[in-house]
């Protein structure tokens, strides 16, 4: 039994660490993918953008960087927040990638293509959470705490 004024070991977020875990290792893979088949990469930059090799490798390195970034703690918010933006940055690509194959999709990767576009925004929603340190948005909170503390308000009186 410990003396009453000994300190409580921190409160840990177990599910914040597992989702970092989680973000970081899916960033690392598919940035080393970039440059481990980039041709498949460069098929779904839109071609607007021209030089579909250098934008293949370019989103590698932020997926590769913000995921190493998002593995350390200590660098966990910055990284996570650089995932944020790459996500949103690649998404013209899934667009692309939708587009090429065709409006009825013509197969299963058609397919797999319109079906994915949808997931982009909780796939956002998840890498800003892990910028926020897994505490929830303002639309989770709940109502009458401080979210940095989540003590009470007080509401004094004029």
């Amino acid at each position: 039994m410990s003396a009453p004024d000994a300190p409580s070991p921190p409160a840990t977020d177990g599910g914040a660490e597992r989702r970092a875990r989680i973000l970081a290792g899916a960033l690392v893979v598919m940035g080393v993918l970039h440059f481990v088949v980039p041709g498949a990469f460069d098929r779904i930059v839109p071609r607007v953008l021209g030089h579909p090799r250098r934008w293949t490798y370019l989103s590698g390195v932020a997926e590769l960087s913000s995921g190493i970034l998002t593995a350390v703690p200590r660098t966990r918010r910055t990284g996570a927040l650089l995932a944020t933006a790459t996500i949103v940055a690649v998404y013209p690509a899934n667009w692309q990638m939708a587009l090429d194959a065709g409006l009825p999709p013509r197969d299963a990767a058609g397919w797999g293509a319109w079906i994915r576009l949808p997931f982009q925004v909780p796939m956002i929603r998840f890498a800003w959470r892990v910028a926020q340190g897994g505490r929830p948005g303002p639309s989770r909170m709940v109502p009458g705490t401080i979210r940095a503390s989540r003590a009470p308000i007080s509401r004094r009186g004029p």
